[in-house]
């Protein structure tokens, strides 16, 4: 386990040292901006379609995999929307805080930080688990909250969650892939080179812009924040582990990867979310700040858990 800890150390240190940078303002507000804009349309988007251009469709899609991640996800964001709701907490509230309970920083944290401590065959079930959260709970909460302040549901929702997917770099890159790999060409090797050292700058890029994003962030209602924290760090992962491990015919390698998928602190884009709807967005910040600061020590415990599992 203390070997599993000291492997996580340098990703959670390059997060500190964003933080320092962001809290000192030495990184401001608008540099942070910049760098996530790069992580994202660029290096990350370089990193999924070169790994997803090297596999096939069969080895991506499991239908196990999906539905044993589904149930544990969704039996999770029920909770915490049930919760949210017995305090008396809006629709859009309660969808909020669900989302703090259920999606994790799997496209900055987890595919850097899985790939290299779980090895690069982890990289088809975190694509795996990022599609199903974008695709499934990314359009959740667009749905819920559109629909609770139109009083209705219309197709008009449903052409808006349809157009976010489309512009989304991290979707497009992972079908762009699977789509070249269909074709059975090889990339060619300036391409492949091209794409592994853009790639390369995601890692340092997304973990320092994840720190620098965390300077801005506050501590505001940290009870029900902390409450948040501990269902993304710890109820998430047990109901994954239950679904993966017992419910579903899940192989012991995928389902390691899952759990640990579902370890990582809450997503900065549930920030993004909750800025833009004007729905408690400091209670996200705090959500945000207080499981990434918890999860230097939680992911450790579980990726060193769901190790003696693969």
């Amino acid at each position: 386990m203390l070997a599993v800890f000291l492997q996580t150390i340098p990703f959670f240190l390059v997060i500190g040292l964003g933080y320092g940078a962001g809290r000192t303002g030495f990184f401001t507000e608008e540099a942070t901006a910049w760098l996530t804009k790069f992580v994202f349309y660029f290096a990350l988007s370089a990193m999924l379609f070169r790994f997803s251009a090297n596999l096939s469709i069969a080895e991506v899609f499991d239908p196990f995999f999906v539905m044993a991640y589904l149930w544990a996800t969704a039996f999770v964001y029920l909770i915490a929307t049930g919760i949210a709701l017995l305090r008396r907490q809006s629709v859009e509230v309660a969808a909020i805080e669900a989302q703090c309970a259920v999606i994790g920083n799997v496209g900055f944290l987890g595919i850097p930080m899985l790939s290299l401590l779980m090895g690069e065959a982890a990289i088809a079930s975190v694509m795996l688990v990022l599609a199903v959260d974008l695709i499934v709970f990314g359009s959740l909460i667009v749905i819920l909250v559109t629909g609770s302040r139109d009083g209705r549901m219309n197709v008009r929702i449903l052409g808006t969650v349809g157009l976010g997917l489309l512009k989304n770099p991290m979707i497009v890159s992972i079908i762009l892939g699977l789509a070249w790999s269909g074709t059975a060409l090889p990339l060619p090797q300036v391409m492949n080179s091209f794409l592994s050292l853009l790639g390369g700058a995601a890692t340092p890029g997304a973990l320092f812009a994840i720190g620098a994003s965390l300077a801005s962030k506050s501590a505001e209602r940290p009870v029900i924040a902390g409450y948040l924290a501990f269902c993304k760090l710890v109820l998430h992962p047990a109901a994954v582990a239950v679904a993966a491990l017992f419910l579903f015919p899940v192989a012991p390698y995928p389902a390691a990867v899952m759990i640990a998928a579902a370890a990582l602190p809450v997503a900065g884009n549930v920030y993004i979310l909750a800025q833009h709807y004007g729905i408690a967005p400091q209670r996200v910040s705090a959500s945000i700040l207080i499981s990434t600061t918890l999860a230097v020590v939680t992911v450790s415990l579980v990726i060193g858990w769901v190790s003696v599992l693969s």
